[in-house]
C-alpha cells in the first residue's frame, strides 16, 4: 500500500525530548515500511525516517518557539492535499483541522484521535463530519463522544521491544515521568514516596500553561531530601530512568486516552502502580504489570507489592499485548477496511499495465 502518515509539527518524529504521538508515529511508519509498504511522512524536517520524508518545517515548532501550530498546519495539510492522489490512505495524527479540506477523500483517510476527548468544545466536529474515520487509542477515550462519530475500531499503542530493554533488576527508586501538570499530578507522587520512606525521581517537561501549577503546588515540594527533579529526558535517558525503577507512579487526575509510558515501562520490566482513570484499567493488568489505586496509603501499599511482581512478568505482558508490530498489524488491518473491493495503487497501476499488453486489453484469463 502507498501510505501517507501525517504527523504534529510540534516535536520531530521521533520527538528530540518529550513527545507521546509523534514517537508512536515514528514507530508506526518504521514499522510499515520494514512490513514493505511505501510510506511518505510529513513531518518536521529535523524528523529523521526510513520513510520518505517531506518536510513541512524546519524543525519541531515547540523548541523552535512557535506556539500557535494552526498555519504551518494548515501549510501542512494543503500538501498533504495537493498529493492525496498519490496515495491509498492517509493517516493523520492532527485531530481535526483536515477535516473540511479531506472531506470528499474521506474513503481513503484514517484520523487517530491521540488525545482527551471530554471536553465538549470539540463535539461537534464528529458528527459535522461523519465520513471521516476515527480510531481511538482505548475505548474509554471515545466513550464522553456524542453519537454520530465515525468509530473505525480501537487500536492500542505499541512500541519495539528494543526501545526500552528488559532490566531484569529492581532498583531503590520510584519513578514520574511527564508533564509537569495537574492532571499528571507529580504532587501526588511526591507524597506516595515520601509516605513510603523512597526516593522518587521526576523527569517532567514544564510547559507554559502549567508553570503557575508548578510554582504553586511542586516547587516548594522538591526540597525535600528523597526528592529529585532531573528535568525533561531524552529516549535515552529515559530506559535507564525507567528500567531501574522499582515501580512507575501514574497517579493521574484525568481521563488519560493511554499513557504511554505505562508500556514504556512495562517493557523494561518495571511495574506500575496507577489510579484507573480513563484507559488505564486496559493497559495494566491488576497484579500483573501492575497495581489500581485510589488513595495514597493504597499507593504506598502497592509500592510494597511491586516489589515481589516478577518483572519477567511484567515484560512478558508487554510483548504480549504492546508491541509495535502488532499495532502496525492493527492499522494494516482498518486501512485494508478503508479500501474494501478498491484495489491498492501499485496493484491497479500493474493490472492495467498487463490488460494493456494483451491483445484487445484482454488479461490471461479473459483470453
Amino acid at each position: 500500500m502507498r501510505i501517507a502518515q501525517v504527523a504534529p509539527l510540534a516535536e520531530a518524529v521521533p520527538p528530540k525530548l518529550y513527545g507521546g504521538t509523534e514517537r508512536v508515529v515514528s514507530w508506526l511508519t518504521e514499522e510499515l515500511v520494514a512490513d514493505g509498504h511505501d510510506v511518505t511522512l510529513f513531518a518536521s524536517g529535523d524528523s529523521e525516517t526510513s520513510a520518505e520524508l517531506v518536510a513541512c518545517c524546519p524543525q519541531g515548532l515547540r523548541l523552535s518557539g512557535i506556539r500557535d501550530q494552526t498555519a504551518s498546519l494548515l501549510v501542512m495539510l494543503d500538501r498533504v492535499r495537493r498529493r492525496a492522489h498519490e496515495f491509498d490512505v492517509i493517516h493523520f495524527h492532527v485531530d481535526l483541522l483536515q477535516y473540511p479540506m479531506f472531506r470528499e477523500l474521506g474513503h481513503k483517510c484514517l484520523t487517530t484521535l491521540h488525545g482527551r476527548l471530554d471536553l465538549p468544545d470539540f463535539h461537534p466536529i464528529y458528527a459535522g463530519f461523519p465520513e471521516m474515520p476515527l480510531v481511538s487509542i482505548s475505548d474509554a477515550q471515545r466513550l464522553p463522544v456524542p453519537a454520530g462519530a465515525n468509530w473505525l475500531r480501537t487500536i492500542h499503542h505499541g512500541l519495539p521491544g528494543s526501545v526500552c530493554p528488559f532490566n531484569p533488576q529492581s532498583g531503590d527508586y520510584l519513578a514520574f515521568l511527564g508533564r509537569m501538570s495537574t492532571e499528571k499530578r507529580p504532587d501526588r507522587a511526591i507524597e506516595i514516596a515520601v509516605a513510603a520512606g523512597l526516593p522518587l525521581k521526576i523527569a517532567a517537561k514544564i510547559d507554559r500553561a502549567d508553570q503557575a501549577y508548578f510554582e504553586e503546588r511542586v516547587k516548594p515540594l522538591l526540597g525535600h531530601p528523597l526528592v529529585e527533579f532531573v528535568g525533561e529526558i531524552n529516549e535515552a535517558q529515559k530506559c535507564a530512568f525507567l528500567g531501574n525503577a522499582r515501580a512507575l507512579l501514574f497517579p493521574i487526575d484525568w481521563p488519560e486516552p493511554f499513557g504511554l509510558v505505562m508500556i514504556e515501562a512495562m517493557s523494561t520490566g518495571t511495574p506500575v502502580v496507577a489510579w484507573p482513570c480513563g484507559s488505564v484499567p486496559e493497559v495494566i493488568e491488576e497484579g500483573v504489570s501492575g497495581f489500581l489505586v485510589r488513595s495514597v496509603p493504597e499507593a504506598v501499599a502497592a509500592v510494597e507489592r511491586a516489589a515481589a511482581l516478577p518483572r519477567a512478568l511484567v515484560r512478558e505482558r508487554f510483548e504480549a499485548r504492546f508491541t509495535a508490530s502488532r499495532m502496525a498489524a492493527d492499522y494494516v488491518e482498518a486501512y485494508e477496511s478503508l479500501l474494501g473491493d478498491r484495489l491498492p495503487l501499485a496493484a491497479a497501476a500493474g493490472l492495467a499495465g498487463s490488460a494493456a499488453a494483451q491483445p484487445f486489453g484482454l488479461l490471461p484469463a479473459q483470453r
